[in-house]
């Protein structure tokens, strides 16, 4: 799972193996050590939650917890929707979240392993009709 913070955005990316494991388990985990002690490790997750209506993000003790209803999650995962967007509240400001599948990177830097990225649609398309997935040649 990949994490971008930008601002009031939040934006994670997860590859293939990653959305089976977060449909079928409710739940994907991450961590970032910036030292040898727990308080120092930064820990992020994805989790289903079938009693909040939205998407909503949390943050404590140096943890951050994306929670999406388990319907939206489920559809999500089961079509071929790229991603999942909602705005929450913080006072005075929004926070953006933004999950999405990780697609392949058309121009990837050489040894940057993509093995787990969803086929991109771009490059689906070049190929044709016929070697379109899901299509009879």
């Amino acid at each position: 799972m990949k994490l971008r913070i930008n601002g009031n955005s939040i934006r994670l990316r997860l590859g293939q193996s990653e959305v089976r494991r977060l449909a079928a388990d409710g739940l994907i985990e991450e961590s970032t050590a910036f030292g040898p002690l727990p308080k120092e490790h930064f820990r992020y997750s994805i989790c289903n939650s079938s009693d909040c209506p939205d998407i909503t993000a949390s943050f404590t003790n140096h943890h951050l917890v994306i929670h999406v209803p388990f319907g939206m999650l489920q559809q999500w995962a089961s079509t071929d929707q790229i991603g999942i967007h909602a705005l929450q509240r913080t006072g005075t400001d929004e926070l953006h979240i933004l999950i999405e599948k990780d697609f392949e990177c058309i121009d990837a830097p050489p040894g940057e392993l993509q093995e787990d990225a969803f086929p991109h649609p771009q490059l689906i398309a070049a190929c044709g009709p016929a070697q379109t997935i899901g299509r009879p040649a």
